[in-house]
């Protein structure tokens, strides 16, 4: 029991706070949302601090159906920072709008545990109630503003969508349970050492579909440039971070653990979905008016970009998508952070066109915002391009150099729309009039401009990083 509740320590505080704060706000007699939000982010610093306070321990529990390992550890450290940051940034914005209320950070808590138990799966019966944990928690968010028709029908959306990557990912549980006789990833795997059978690799595929839902990979991405629109600001900058770094990390788990030595079987898969990715996402992004929109779009190919990592298939590759997905996240919540600082007149900024002239009139800023779209294309020597570079030197050196041609072209395609961000902010004459953002929003400032320093400081971060990412990938192997 002890050892249960050292390995899980984690996962318990969420579970204990979240119940906690749910039934404290359903019964207080006052509007409780600010001090409700402070705590959880408390809580999610505690959930991401407290395994390496208890000197990082690794096993099994509850029949095996979750383990613990430096992989996990490393996701539940980056989930937490995430999550935390995310709810800060909703603060003002809810705030502003007059849709602060106590709920939103109890639903962060209960997404990020349902993350936490997607990493650490190790049944496939466990990885489902994980990632249906974290999924009706984001159908909610998504419409999490009740009076908006977007919000409503971008929260009805995902969910009708979600019901079906449900349904694949239980049909292909369902397929692999009949020809293994088991849930388990450690006796899945050494059925399928002994020789997969077709029915096994057909429950793969129906998996992995079901996962490339999650993390909105081509062409299972119809519902993200709707659902980003439509849900506030900080529930799109929310999506496009932390819930689909823990459904990547997921997929790596499932690959390498009870598929691994059915590499390329399932190399194939990967590859078609890498390549959809990052085509459709940089093609589509090049008509969008929409900010959220376009980073919708973006999010599409950068998932193809950490699956070309993964398509490698070695511990090099994982190690790979860690990085990339890590520096992805750090970039895109930076950059939704610089967007719900702008404000015109009619409200919070939202049309490409409404960025003309922000550097004569914010440039601060202006530059911030420049310097994470130059980080997200990948221009050396900014993070983003580290990113890249150590997703897609795995991929060459597992011999899959055509593939990483496709994504230098994807990337050079996708650098036109990014590029045409700055254009407009540094070149164009303002049509918008700026309005000084109200002090709820300022805060955001000193948050954004942390959020830059490992943009510049990465000769100082990268040793340690690298070699902590490393242990968490080999960790899986």
């Amino acid at each position: 029991m002890l050892q249960t509740i050292s390995l899980f320590a984690p996962q318990l505080v969420l579970a204990f706070f979240a119940s906690q704060l749910l039934s404290t706000g359903a019964f207080a007699k006052k509007d409780i949302s600010v001090g409700v939000r402070y705590f959880a982010v408390g809580v999610l610093v505690l959930y991401a601090l407290i395994g390496f306070v208890l000197g990082q321990p690794t096993g099994t529990a509850f029949k095996g159906a979750l383990i613990v390992d430096s992989y996990s550890h490393y996701m539940n450290f980056f989930l937490g920072m995430s999550a935390a940051a995310a709810l800060m940034f909703s603060k003002s914005f809810f705030q502003t709008e007059k849709l602060d209320r106590f709920e939103f950070s109890v639903l962060v808590l209960y997404c990020t545990l349902g993350m936490s138990i997607m990493v650490s799966s190790n049944t496939l019966l466990s990885l489902y109630i994980g990632i249906e944990m974290q999924s009706l928690a984001l159908y909610v968010m998504a419409a999490f503003n009740r009076d908006s028709l977007r919000a409503s029908e971008a929260g009805l959306k995902y969910f009708v969508l979600g019901a079906i990557s449900s349904g694949l990912l239980l049909y292909g549980a369902s397929l692999i349970y009949g020809f293994t006789g088991s849930l388990e990833f450690t006796h899945i795997a050494q059925v399928v050492s002994e020789g997969a059978t077709p029915g096994i690799i057909a429950g793969m595929v129906f998996l992995l579909c079901g996962l490339a839902f999650k993390i909105s990979a081509a062409p299972f991405h119809m519902w993200t440039p709707d659902v980003y629109e439509g849900s506030p600001t900080p529930v799109t900058g929310f999506f496009a971070g932390a819930p689909k770094f823990a459904a990547m990390a997921l997929i790596a788990r499932l690959l390498v653990g009870p598929f691994g030595d059915i590499t390329t079987q399932w190399q194939q898969v990967i590859i078609v979905l890498a390549v959809l990715s990052m085509f459709v996402g940089a093609i589509g992004a090049l008509t969008q008016t929409n900010i959220k929109r376009l980073m919708a779009y973006s999010s599409i190919a950068n998932m193809g970009y950490a699956l070309v990592a993964l398509s490698a298939g070695t511990q090099a590759g994982v190690k790979g998508m860690l990085i990339f997905m890590s520096i992805y996240t750090i970039t895109v919540i930076g950059i939704f952070a610089c967007i719900l600082q702008m404000r015109i007149r009619n409200g919070m900024v939202e049309q490409i066109s409404d960025l003309a002239g922000l550097s004569k009139t914010n440039r601060g800023l202006a530059i911030v915002l420049t310097m994470f779209m130059f980080s997200v294309m990948g221009i050396p020597p900014l993070l983003g391009f580290f990113g890249k570079f150590f997703a897609f030197i795995p991929a060459m050196e597992a011999g899959l150099t055509w593939l990483v041609v496709l994504a230098l072209v994807a990337s050079v395609i996708g650098a036109f729309y990014y590029l045409r961000l700055v254009k407009i902010m540094w070149g164009d004459e303002n049509e918008n009039e700026f309005v000084q953002a109200p002090k709820t929003l300022r805060g955001l400032a000193v948050i954004t401009a942390l959020l830059v320093f490992p943009l510049l400081l990465l000769p100082m971060i990268s040793i340690p990083a690298q070699s902590w990412i490393s242990q968490a990938a080999a960790s899986l192997f």
